[in-house]
């Protein structure tokens, strides 16, 4: 009975152990029977070929967005250039209205001429005060009008011209017994050379004036015309956009721009040749005294003569 027993125990032990290692065989079967996975990366799989596909598509969408998207910030920048050649002085001037260029035309014209003055009147003036410091020493030095003639030459220099005044009067009152007429003859000359010389000198000074005072009222005038227009292109256009009325503006601005231009140098250009004016006269004024003390003393020195004479016949009628 005991190997029966053991037999039976044998047995059901076995029967456990087969069921119990059934379902461990069965997990083992479909590891082994599932597809292994690839390794290679250029071949993808079934699942991830749906996935993919849409990044693939945006890709592509960027791609042909990118060259688009360069177009038009080229196109953008070619169009931002354009406006700021519109918006050079040049480009205003070239559109503005005709009036507004005519402003502008006079404008630069008269900036010109006060140039233009400023360089020939220095020079002018350069040239003038060397030969009449010149002719003052010679006039300073001379003891009589014969020698001051004689040191100035055929000068024609306000100088000369004075001094040839001055013997011309002595000649044409000779025989004449008073002295004090010939000197204010002389110097109603003088004062006659003078005024003619200073006249002379002043002339582009009326120009500059003239520029200075009208220009920046010439500008304001092409100003307000090129605001009128612009107005005028807001109520055509209906708009109140400042695009449509910001290029006009410009070009009235502009006008007046150049009216100051063209006024503030020359109002500095006229008080620089007002100075320089004044000085030169001042010498002109001391040429003149000097050539009136030259005739005084040869006045002097031929009354003097005339006395020594009759004073030699008074004596030899005594005798």
């Amino acid at each position: 009975m005991m190997t029966s027993f053991l037999v039976r125990f044998a047995i059901v032990l076995s029967c456990l152990s087969v069921a119990a290692g059934l379902p461990a065989h069965a997990q083992q079967e479909p590891a082994r029977s599932a597809p292994a996975v690839s390794t290679d990366l250029s071949a993808p799989a079934p699942g991830t070929a749906q996935t993919m596909a849409p990044p693939a598509s945006g890709q592509a969408a960027a791609t042909t967005a990118a060259p688009a998207g360069s177009e038009s910030a080229t196109r953008t920048g070619k169009s931002v250039t354009t406006g700021l050649d519109e918006l050079s002085p040049l480009g205003m001037f070239l559109k503005a209205d005709i009036v507004v260029k005519a402003v502008m035309i006079m404008l630069a014209l008269a900036s010109v001429a006060s140039w233009t003055i400023l360089i020939a009147k220095s020079l002018e003036f350069s040239v003038l005060r060397r030969r009449l410091i010149g002719a003052l020493r010679k006039l300073t030095g001379a003891k009589s009008l014969a020698e001051a003639q004689l040191a100035l030459g055929q000068g024609k220099n306000v100088a000369a011209m004075l001094l040839q005044a001055a013997v011309t009067e002595a000649r044409l009152s000779a025989g004449l017994g008073s002295d004090e007429g010939i000197k204010e003859r002389a110097a109603s000359s003088f004062t006659e050379i003078v005024r003619a010389e200073a006249r002379r000198v002043r002339t582009g000074m009326g120009l500059l004036a003239t520029v200075g005072a009208i220009s920046p009222f010439v500008g304001l005038f092409g100003t307000v015309w090129g605001i009128m227009n612009s107005f005028i292109g807001i109520s055509k256009s209906q708009t109140t956009n400042l695009a449509v009325v910001a290029p006009g503006i410009a070009e009235a601005l502009l006008a007046t721009a150049i009216g100051l231009a063209a006024a503030i140098p020359a109002v500095i250009i006229y008080n620089h040749f007002s100075r320089v004016t004044k000085g030169y006269l001042e010498l002109v004024n001391r040429a003149s005294g000097t050539t009136g003390r030259l005739l005084s003393r040869d006045l002097d020195r031929g009354s003097r003569d005339l006395d020594r004479s009759h004073g030699g016949l008074h004596v030899r009628a005594a005798e």
